[in-house]
């Protein structure tokens, strides 16, 4: 086993507490961390009306641990180039996980079956970070 663990870690312009409200019901996990700007030591850096924004947040459950913060609007810049990936053992796990990243969002590919998945999707939830949710077939 090696030491070292790759954690997503998620910025937003202001809206990280929702997010992660919405990440912690639809992944069954749970918020074991958090902190606003305005409880952080750099509190008195930051303007009042961003103190309830979040300094850092994590989100843990059994082999997932996510992470994340708000930014400032200016230096916010909108995800590219990489997908968080959703793993499920059942099917009816990643139509209800899906349905639920996608609501208000945008699908990229519909939630099917393919030549690996039982079920398997892409979509960008509500506030822009873009999922991929999958549920392999038995190997062969």
């Amino acid at each position: 086993m090696t030491d070292v663990r790759v954690n997503p870690y998620l910025n937003f312009p202001g809206n990280c507490r929702e997010a992660f409200a919405l990440y912690a019901q639809v992944l069954e996990a749970e918020i074991s961390f958090l902190i606003t700007m305005g409880e952080s030591p750099m509190a008195d850096q930051v303007p009042p009306e961003n103190h309830d924004h979040i300094c850092h947040i994590s989100l843990e459950a059994e082999g997932l641990v996510l992470m994340g913060s708000d930014c400032p609007p200016d230096q916010y810049d909108k995800p590219q180039g990489t997908i968080i990936n959703v793993q499920t053992q059942t099917a009816a796990r990643a139509e209800e996980i899906f349905t639920a990243l996608s609501d208000g969002g945008e699908t990229r590919m519909p939630m099917e079956e393919t030549f690996w998945a039982e079920r398997f999707g892409m979509c960008i939830d509500r506030f822009g970070v873009p999922w991929m949710v999958n549920c392999d077939k038995p190997m062969p």
